[in-house]
Protein backbone atom coordinates (compact mmCIF):
# COMPACT_ATOMS: atom_id res chain seq x y z
CA UNK A 1 0.00 0.00 0.00
CA UNK A 2 1.36 3.43 -0.91
CA UNK A 3 1.79 5.85 1.96
CA UNK A 4 -0.84 8.24 0.62
CA UNK A 5 -3.36 5.40 0.60
CA UNK A 6 -2.28 4.37 4.07
CA UNK A 7 -3.10 7.86 5.31
CA UNK A 8 -6.68 7.44 4.13
CA UNK A 9 -6.92 4.01 5.71
CA UNK A 10 -6.11 5.24 9.24
CA UNK A 11 -9.11 5.62 11.53
CA UNK A 12 -9.59 9.26 12.58
CA UNK A 13 -9.43 9.30 16.37
CA UNK A 14 -11.09 12.65 17.01
CA UNK A 15 -12.62 11.79 20.38
CA UNK A 16 -10.02 9.53 21.97
CA UNK A 17 -6.31 8.94 21.30
CA UNK A 18 -5.24 5.92 19.32
CA UNK A 19 -5.03 2.66 21.24
CA UNK A 20 -1.59 1.09 21.50
CA UNK A 21 -2.40 -1.68 19.01
CA UNK A 22 -3.60 0.77 16.37
CA UNK A 23 -0.63 3.08 16.89
CA UNK A 24 1.83 0.21 16.63
CA UNK A 25 0.25 -0.93 13.38
CA UNK A 26 0.50 2.59 11.97
CA UNK A 27 4.15 2.83 13.04
CA UNK A 28 5.09 -0.46 11.41
CA UNK A 29 3.28 0.50 8.22
CA UNK A 30 5.09 3.85 8.18
CA UNK A 31 8.47 2.18 8.57
CA UNK A 32 7.73 -0.30 5.79
CA UNK A 33 6.60 2.45 3.41
CA UNK A 34 9.52 4.81 4.11
CA UNK A 35 12.23 2.21 4.81
CA UNK A 36 12.93 3.99 8.10
CA UNK A 37 14.95 1.93 10.57
CA UNK A 38 13.81 3.45 13.86
CA UNK A 39 10.84 5.34 15.24
CA UNK A 40 9.47 6.20 18.70
CA UNK A 41 6.00 7.59 19.43
CA UNK A 42 4.26 8.98 22.52
CA UNK A 43 0.60 9.97 22.79
CA UNK A 44 -0.74 12.45 25.35
CA UNK A 45 -4.38 12.95 26.36
CA UNK A 46 -5.79 15.33 28.96
CA UNK A 47 -2.24 16.53 29.56
CA UNK A 48 -1.03 13.08 30.59
CA UNK A 49 1.15 10.55 28.78
CA UNK A 50 -1.03 7.59 27.82
CA UNK A 51 1.33 5.57 25.63
CA UNK A 52 5.04 5.44 24.79
CA UNK A 53 6.43 2.96 22.25
CA UNK A 54 9.60 2.44 20.22
CA UNK A 55 10.08 0.44 17.03
CA UNK A 56 12.99 -0.77 14.95
CA UNK A 57 16.67 -0.43 15.67
CA UNK A 58 19.02 2.16 17.07
CA UNK A 59 22.23 1.36 15.19
CA UNK A 60 23.71 -0.61 12.32
CA UNK A 61 24.37 -3.59 14.61
CA UNK A 62 20.63 -3.99 14.96
CA UNK A 63 20.35 -3.21 18.67
CA UNK A 64 16.70 -2.43 19.40
CA UNK A 65 15.44 1.12 19.75
CA UNK A 66 13.73 1.31 23.15
CA UNK A 67 11.72 3.91 25.00
CA UNK A 68 14.88 4.70 27.01
CA UNK A 69 17.24 5.06 24.03
CA UNK A 70 18.89 8.49 23.90
CA UNK A 71 17.95 10.21 20.65
CA UNK A 72 18.76 13.58 19.16
CA UNK A 73 16.12 16.21 20.02
CA UNK A 74 17.19 18.55 17.18
CA UNK A 75 15.10 21.70 16.92
CA UNK A 76 12.47 20.55 19.40
CA UNK A 77 15.14 21.95 21.73
CA UNK A 78 13.82 25.38 20.68
CA UNK A 79 10.36 24.59 22.08
CA UNK A 80 11.93 23.50 25.39
CA UNK A 81 13.98 26.71 25.52
CA UNK A 82 10.90 28.74 24.58
CA UNK A 83 9.11 27.33 27.60
CA UNK A 84 11.96 28.50 29.82
CA UNK A 85 11.83 31.96 28.22
CA UNK A 86 8.08 32.14 28.82
CA UNK A 87 8.52 31.13 32.45
CA UNK A 88 11.19 33.79 32.97
CA UNK A 89 8.86 36.38 31.44
CA UNK A 90 5.98 35.19 33.63
CA UNK A 91 8.18 35.66 36.69
CA UNK A 92 9.25 39.16 35.63
CA UNK A 93 12.86 38.11 35.15
CA UNK A 94 12.82 38.75 31.40
CA UNK A 95 10.74 40.98 29.16
CA UNK A 96 9.74 39.52 25.81
CA UNK A 97 9.58 42.97 24.23
CA UNK A 98 12.64 44.66 25.76
CA UNK A 99 15.66 44.51 23.43
CA UNK A 100 18.20 41.80 24.13
CA UNK A 101 20.86 44.51 23.89
CA UNK A 102 19.37 46.12 27.01
CA UNK A 103 20.30 42.99 29.00
CA UNK A 104 23.98 43.43 28.19
CA UNK A 105 26.54 45.90 29.57
CA UNK A 106 28.22 46.32 26.18
CA UNK A 107 26.90 46.70 22.62
CA UNK A 108 26.32 43.31 21.02
CA UNK A 109 28.95 43.71 18.23
CA UNK A 110 31.60 44.55 20.84
CA UNK A 111 31.52 40.95 22.05
CA UNK A 112 33.04 39.85 18.75
CA UNK A 113 32.76 36.38 17.29
CA UNK A 114 32.24 33.75 19.99
CA UNK A 115 32.50 30.07 19.18
CA UNK A 116 29.97 29.11 21.84
CA UNK A 117 27.31 31.54 20.61
CA UNK A 118 27.60 33.44 17.35
CA UNK A 119 29.43 35.93 15.19
CA UNK A 120 28.14 39.08 16.84
CA UNK A 121 31.08 41.15 15.66
CA UNK A 122 29.77 40.85 12.10
CA UNK A 123 26.88 43.14 13.06
CA UNK A 124 29.14 46.19 13.35
CA UNK A 125 27.77 48.95 11.15
CA UNK A 126 24.12 47.80 11.19
CA UNK A 127 22.41 49.23 14.27
CA UNK A 128 19.26 47.19 13.74
CA UNK A 129 20.65 44.72 16.28
CA UNK A 130 19.52 47.24 18.90
CA UNK A 131 15.86 46.46 18.12
CA UNK A 132 15.97 42.65 18.44
CA UNK A 133 13.86 41.40 21.35
CA UNK A 134 13.36 37.95 22.92
CA UNK A 135 9.99 37.71 21.19
CA UNK A 136 11.64 38.33 17.81
CA UNK A 137 14.23 35.65 18.54
CA UNK A 138 11.59 33.10 19.54
CA UNK A 139 9.31 33.94 16.58
CA UNK A 140 12.16 33.74 14.03
CA UNK A 141 11.93 37.37 13.01
CA UNK A 142 15.44 38.66 13.80
CA UNK A 143 16.36 38.97 10.12
CA UNK A 144 19.25 36.53 10.46
CA UNK A 145 19.83 33.50 8.26
CA UNK A 146 19.29 30.16 9.95
CA UNK A 147 23.01 30.20 10.75
CA UNK A 148 25.75 32.55 9.60
CA UNK A 149 27.83 29.69 8.23
CA UNK A 150 25.12 29.28 5.59
CA UNK A 151 25.76 32.77 4.23
CA UNK A 152 27.95 32.89 1.09
CA UNK A 153 30.71 34.67 3.01
CA UNK A 154 29.86 32.95 6.34
CA UNK A 155 29.17 36.33 7.96
CA UNK A 156 26.17 37.17 10.12
CA UNK A 157 23.92 39.91 8.75
CA UNK A 158 20.41 41.28 9.17
CA UNK A 159 18.34 40.82 6.01
CA UNK A 160 15.18 42.73 7.01
CA UNK A 161 13.97 45.01 9.78
CA UNK A 162 13.65 42.83 12.90
CA UNK A 163 10.14 41.88 13.87
CA UNK A 164 8.60 42.38 10.43
CA UNK A 165 8.78 38.92 8.83
CA UNK A 166 9.15 35.24 9.68
CA UNK A 167 12.39 33.59 8.52
CA UNK A 168 13.64 30.61 10.50
CA UNK A 169 16.82 31.33 12.44
CA UNK A 170 18.72 29.22 14.93
CA UNK A 171 21.20 32.10 15.15
CA UNK A 172 18.47 34.35 16.56
CA UNK A 173 17.72 31.77 19.26
CA UNK A 174 21.41 31.68 20.12
CA UNK A 175 21.46 35.47 20.49
CA UNK A 176 18.75 35.19 23.13
CA UNK A 177 20.70 32.46 24.94
CA UNK A 178 23.69 34.83 24.92
CA UNK A 179 21.58 37.63 26.39
CA UNK A 180 20.19 35.47 29.18
CA UNK A 181 23.54 33.97 30.10
CA UNK A 182 25.79 36.99 29.73
CA UNK A 183 23.28 39.66 30.70
CA UNK A 184 21.19 37.99 33.39
CA UNK A 185 23.85 35.60 34.65
CA UNK A 186 21.84 32.46 33.95
CA UNK A 187 23.33 29.09 33.11
CA UNK A 188 20.67 27.94 30.66
CA UNK A 189 21.62 24.25 30.78
CA UNK A 190 21.53 24.24 34.58
CA UNK A 191 18.30 26.24 34.59
CA UNK A 192 16.56 23.72 32.36
CA UNK A 193 17.76 20.92 34.63
CA UNK A 194 16.61 22.71 37.79
CA UNK A 195 13.22 23.82 36.53
CA UNK A 196 12.18 20.97 34.25
CA UNK A 197 14.41 17.97 33.69
CA UNK A 198 14.95 17.18 37.36
CA UNK A 199 11.41 17.77 38.68
CA UNK A 200 9.79 15.94 35.75
CA UNK A 201 12.05 12.89 36.14
CA UNK A 202 13.76 13.38 32.77
CA UNK A 203 16.81 11.41 33.85
CA UNK A 204 18.27 10.86 30.35
CA UNK A 205 17.95 14.38 28.94
CA UNK A 206 20.53 17.15 28.64
CA UNK A 207 21.82 19.81 26.27
CA UNK A 208 25.38 18.43 26.50
CA UNK A 209 26.77 14.95 26.01
CA UNK A 210 26.91 12.71 29.08
CA UNK A 211 28.95 9.50 29.19
CA UNK A 212 26.00 7.55 30.65
CA UNK A 213 24.10 8.11 27.40
CA UNK A 214 26.47 5.79 25.54
CA UNK A 215 25.06 2.49 26.80
CA UNK A 216 21.74 2.99 24.99
CA UNK A 217 22.25 5.54 22.22
CA UNK A 218 20.68 5.97 18.78
CA UNK A 219 22.74 6.53 15.67
CA UNK A 220 20.83 7.80 12.64
CA UNK A 221 20.19 7.10 8.97
CA UNK A 222 20.27 9.70 6.21
CA UNK A 223 17.91 10.03 3.24
CA UNK A 224 20.16 7.74 1.18
CA UNK A 225 20.30 5.08 3.90
CA UNK A 226 23.78 5.84 5.25
CA UNK A 227 24.47 5.53 8.97
CA UNK A 228 25.27 8.78 10.80
CA UNK A 229 26.94 8.33 14.23
CA UNK A 230 25.38 10.21 17.12
CA UNK A 231 27.23 13.46 17.92
CA UNK A 232 28.74 14.03 21.35
CA UNK A 233 27.79 17.69 21.77
CA UNK A 234 30.13 19.62 24.03
CA UNK A 235 28.26 22.95 24.27
CA UNK A 236 24.80 23.96 25.41
CA UNK A 237 23.17 25.35 22.27
CA UNK A 238 19.47 26.00 22.69
CA UNK A 239 18.93 26.05 18.93
CA UNK A 240 19.25 22.26 18.90
CA UNK A 241 21.75 20.42 21.13
CA UNK A 242 19.31 18.41 23.27
CA UNK A 243 19.71 14.68 23.73
CA UNK A 244 16.64 12.97 25.18
CA UNK A 245 14.46 9.86 25.08
CA UNK A 246 10.88 9.44 23.95
CA UNK A 247 9.95 8.69 27.57
CA UNK A 248 11.59 11.87 28.88
CA UNK A 249 10.42 14.24 26.19
CA UNK A 250 6.85 12.94 26.41
CA UNK A 251 6.83 14.09 30.04
CA UNK A 252 7.88 17.56 28.98
CA UNK A 253 5.35 17.67 26.14
CA UNK A 254 2.56 16.79 28.58
CA UNK A 255 3.80 19.50 30.95
CA UNK A 256 3.75 22.06 28.13
CA UNK A 257 0.30 21.22 26.80
CA UNK A 258 -1.24 21.55 30.25
CA UNK A 259 0.61 24.84 30.90
CA UNK A 260 2.62 23.56 33.85
CA UNK A 261 4.52 26.21 35.81
CA UNK A 262 2.92 29.12 33.93
CA UNK A 263 0.08 31.49 34.69
CA UNK A 264 -2.96 31.03 32.51
CA UNK A 265 -2.16 34.24 30.65
CA UNK A 266 1.46 33.22 29.98
CA UNK A 267 0.45 29.73 28.84
CA UNK A 268 -1.97 31.28 26.36
CA UNK A 269 0.57 33.83 25.14
CA UNK A 270 3.16 31.14 24.44
CA UNK A 271 0.97 29.42 21.86
CA UNK A 272 -1.31 32.18 20.60
CA UNK A 273 0.91 33.19 17.69
CA UNK A 274 2.70 36.51 18.05
CA UNK A 275 3.69 36.90 14.39
CA UNK A 276 1.54 35.94 11.37
CA UNK A 277 3.34 33.69 8.87
CA UNK A 278 2.77 34.65 5.25
CA UNK A 279 5.16 32.31 3.40
CA UNK A 280 4.02 29.26 1.44
CA UNK A 281 6.67 27.03 3.08
CA UNK A 282 9.07 27.27 6.00
CA UNK A 283 12.23 27.02 3.89
CA UNK A 284 14.30 28.35 2.24
CA UNK A 285 14.99 31.49 4.27
CA UNK A 286 13.74 34.92 3.22
CA UNK A 287 10.83 33.80 1.10
CA UNK A 288 8.51 36.57 -0.12
CA UNK A 289 4.90 36.80 1.01
CA UNK A 290 2.87 34.15 -0.75
CA UNK A 291 -0.40 34.94 -2.53
CA UNK A 292 -3.34 34.66 -0.17
CA UNK A 293 -4.46 31.31 -1.63
CA UNK A 294 -0.99 29.80 -1.00
CA UNK A 295 -0.82 30.75 2.69
CA UNK A 296 -1.94 28.61 5.62
CA UNK A 297 -4.84 30.51 7.24
CA UNK A 298 -4.17 31.36 10.87
CA UNK A 299 -0.55 30.19 10.84
CA UNK A 300 1.60 32.22 13.24
CA UNK A 301 4.83 31.99 15.21
CA UNK A 302 4.48 31.63 18.97
CA UNK A 303 7.20 31.45 21.61
CA UNK A 304 9.29 28.57 20.30
CA UNK A 305 6.35 26.88 18.55
CA UNK A 306 4.09 27.44 15.54
CA UNK A 307 0.38 28.04 16.13
CA UNK A 308 -2.33 26.81 13.74
CA UNK A 309 -6.08 26.28 13.70
CA UNK A 310 -7.58 23.08 12.34
CA UNK A 311 -10.80 21.06 12.48
CA UNK A 312 -10.25 20.36 16.19
CA UNK A 313 -9.61 24.02 16.97
CA UNK A 314 -6.34 25.71 17.98
CA UNK A 315 -3.12 23.74 18.05
CA UNK A 316 0.65 24.17 17.91
CA UNK A 317 3.62 22.20 16.76
CA UNK A 318 7.40 22.08 16.53
CA UNK A 319 9.57 19.96 14.29
CA UNK A 320 13.19 18.89 14.48
CA UNK A 321 15.42 17.82 11.61
CA UNK A 322 18.95 17.15 10.54
CA UNK A 323 20.52 14.84 7.97
CA UNK A 324 19.68 11.73 10.02
CA UNK A 325 16.90 12.85 12.37
CA UNK A 326 13.20 13.59 11.95
CA UNK A 327 11.10 14.70 14.92
CA UNK A 328 7.72 16.32 15.40
CA UNK A 329 5.49 17.37 18.28
CA UNK A 330 1.87 18.24 17.41
CA UNK A 331 -0.61 19.34 20.08
CA UNK A 332 -4.25 20.39 20.02
CA UNK A 333 -5.56 22.48 22.87
CA UNK A 334 -8.89 20.71 23.12
CA UNK A 335 -8.45 18.04 25.80
CA UNK A 336 -4.70 18.83 25.89
CA UNK A 337 -3.80 16.16 23.35
CA UNK A 338 -0.43 15.64 21.63
CA UNK A 339 1.60 13.18 19.65
CA UNK A 340 5.40 13.20 19.84
CA UNK A 341 7.44 11.37 17.21
CA UNK A 342 11.23 10.91 17.35
CA UNK A 343 12.86 9.14 14.43
CA UNK A 344 16.53 8.26 14.09
CA UNK A 345 16.00 7.87 10.35
CA UNK A 346 15.14 11.05 8.44
CA UNK A 347 13.13 9.06 5.89
CA UNK A 348 10.39 8.61 8.51
CA UNK A 349 9.36 12.25 8.07
CA UNK A 350 7.33 11.32 4.98
CA UNK A 351 5.02 9.32 7.25
CA UNK A 352 4.47 12.01 9.87
CA UNK A 353 1.12 13.22 8.46
CA UNK A 354 -0.23 9.67 8.59
CA UNK A 355 1.14 9.00 12.08
CA UNK A 356 -0.22 12.24 13.53
CA UNK A 357 -3.62 11.45 12.03
CA UNK A 358 -3.48 7.94 13.47
CA UNK A 359 -2.79 9.34 16.92
CA UNK A 360 -5.04 12.40 17.03
CA UNK A 361 -7.34 12.39 14.02
CA UNK A 362 -7.29 15.23 11.52
CA UNK A 363 -5.58 18.15 13.24
CA UNK A 364 -4.85 20.49 10.35
CA UNK A 365 -1.15 20.54 11.25
CA UNK A 366 0.50 22.35 8.30
CA UNK A 367 2.86 19.65 7.08
CA UNK A 368 2.95 21.13 3.59
CA UNK A 369 4.32 24.37 5.03
CA UNK A 370 6.72 22.52 7.36
CA UNK A 371 8.19 20.05 4.90
CA UNK A 372 7.45 21.49 1.46
CA UNK A 373 6.17 19.51 -1.47
CA UNK A 374 7.01 16.03 -0.16
CA UNK A 375 4.66 16.27 2.83
CA UNK A 376 2.42 13.22 2.89
CA UNK A 377 4.13 11.37 0.04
Amino acid sequence: MRLAAAILAVTAFTATPADAKGMAAAARRAMAETQANGLAIAVIDHGRVVSVEAFGKRNAKGDPLTVDTVMYGASITKAVFGYLVMQLADEGKADLDRPIAAMLPRPIPDYGNLDAYGNWGDLTGDDRWRAITPRMAMTHSTGFANFSFLEPDRKLRIHFDPGTHFSYSGEGIMLLQFGLEQGLGLNVGAELQRRFFGPLGMTRTGLMWRPDFAANLADGWTSDGKVEPHDERSKVRVAGSMDTTITDLAKFAAYMVRGGGLSRAAAAERVRGSLPITTATQFPNFLPDAPADKRVPGLAAGIGVIAFTGPQGPGWFKGGHNEATGNTLVCVERRERCVLILANDVRAERAFPMLVKAALGETGAPFGWEYGDYAGR
